[in-house]
């Protein structure tokens, strides 16, 4: 287990995919939309301190266990951990079908 505290970096993919969601909740409501982001960067925080927080992303091929995942409001959110940086790396919405 790393006990150092990481960075998180979002890539530009990972700030598109959040802002695509914002946008699409915010047609219905505004509200929500902030609410859920706010939860998503939450759940995305907890990992800062413990990167292993969440399990192995099962839908990425041959992961070497730096690849991870986790669900939060029917949003999935991949990361990879090298060194001290957790790479955020995409945000989809779980209807959607994985890339591999």
């Amino acid at each position: 287990m790393v006990s150092a505290i990481c960075k998180v970096v979002w890539t530009k993919r990972s700030q598109l995919h959040m802002k695509q969601a914002y946008d699409y909740i915010c047609n219905d409501s505004p509200k929500n939309a902030c609410k859920v982001l706010e939860d998503i960067i939450e759940a995305t925080n907890k990992a800062i301190t413990n990167p292993e927080v969440y399990p192995p992303d099962k839908y990425k091929v041959n992961n070497d266990g730096s690849y991870r995942a986790f669900e939060k409001h029917r949003f999935r959110i991949s990361y990879r951990v090298t060194k001290n940086i957790i790479r955020i790396l995409g945000v989809r919405h779980t209807s959607r079908s994985p890339k591999h």
